[in-house]
């Protein structure tokens, strides 16, 4: 059990083979608290050392934000050779923790809907999540309080670089990123990365289900890039097609087609809960009406080289065959020879 001076630690709440979550309460005040560190067995110098870095670059955002529904840091204390991130305890509990499909969907439209207004306000102050998952929306029944957690992630970038990795070392939860957050997409990732994320925990909730599941992390990697998912009304009846259909929209590979702006994804969301609480039925409307991006963003997609394209993939067809073959790309500078190779990563 942790042993940190000022702190009493009531007992263990989480456990990973990286981090260790305790409940406890501050000496002085009686405050409730939630403390999160390391573990101080964990082997590699290297990692633990990257861990802490995590902790502090969640400490530094978190003190940054003021929003109902994103909890609350009080400090970052030291301890040994370790570190221990001190958070408010409101007595919930992650989404996760629940059985399948124990929400309404008025009860889950006010969940997603209070997530997405947390994502709004970090989107505008360009602070991406990236790790969206329901292990990391707490919920606390009684006072129907939600609250995203876990910004180790995190990163104050209107957009980001990703490149390929091993699918063990990329950033986010695998069942839970998006297409351009495995680097395999030619694409940068930006505040729509978090939709897609969103939009896999509404799935969840909704379905009682992942659009994605695998055993080998590239076969669901490829899931995210090429697979459509089964769409959510088909595993659940009782959602109505509008719902479905946002998921589906949040779910989009590319992301020029989710969803723009969180204030058009909360409008079309809150049509939703609206017909529920004076009708009881959701009706079929137009999606994205208020839906307008409050940022200049520039298309990724490559334009033009759907020739090229097609013999470099021809070519690829036929070295799966046992035959060898060589390509040359040649062009001048800044021309996008290494942008159409990297078209050719999510095929």
């Amino acid at each position: 059990m942790l042993d940190l001076s000022g702190y009493t630690i009531a007992a263990k709440i989480y456990e990973s083979t990286k981090k260790v979550v305790y409940r406890g309460s501050i000496d002085k005040s009686k405050k409730a608290i939630i403390i999160k560190t390391l573990k101080a067995n964990y082997p590699a110098i290297a990692d633990l050392r990257a861990l802490q870095r995590a902790l502090q670059r969640e400490y530094e955002i978190l003190k940054q934000l003021e929003h109902r529904n994103i909890i609350k840091v009080y400090n970052l204390e030291k301890y040994q050779h370790n570190l221990a991130l001190i958070l408010e305890d409101f007595g919930g509990q992650s989404l996760s923790s629940f059985p399948n499909q124990i929400f309404s969907t008025e009860e889950i439209l006010k969940i997603i809907i209070r997530l997405v207004d947390a994502l709004d306000y970090i989107h505008k102050i360009t602070i991406i999540h990236k790790d969206i998952k329901l292990n990391n929306i707490i919920i606390n029944l009684k006072t129907k309080e939600v609250k995203l957690i876990d910004f180790s992630l995190a990163c104050r970038l209107r957009s980001e670089n990703q490149a390929i990795k091993n699918p063990n070392l990329l950033e986010g939860t695998l069942a839970y990123i998006a297409p351009e957050q495995t680097g395999r997409t030619n694409r940068s990732l930006d505040y729509r990365s978090d939709f897609y994320s969103l939009g896999v925990s509404f799935y969840e909730m909704v379905t009682g289900k992942l659009p994605f599941t695998a055993k080998d992390p590239m076969e669901l990697i490829h899931s995210h890039l090429a697979k459509r998912p089964v769409p959510a009304r088909e595993l659940n009846g009782e959602i109505s097609p509008a719902i479905s259909a946002i998921i589906s929209k949040l779910l989009a590979k590319n992301a020029e087609d989710r969803y723009q702006s969180s204030l058009g994804l909360k409008y079309d969301l809150e049509t939703c809960l609206e017909q529920i609480c004076s009708g009881g039925k959701i009706g079929e409307f137009s999606l994205g009406k208020r839906d307008r991006g409050d940022r200049p963003l520039v298309p990724e997609k490559l334009y033009g080289r759907e020739k090229e394209i097609d013999l470099i993939l021809a070519a690829f067809a036929r070295v799966k065959q046992n035959k060898s073959e060589i390509i040359f790309i040649s062009g001048y500078s800044g021309i996008g020879k290494t942008a159409l190779v990297k078209e050719i990563y999510q095929v």
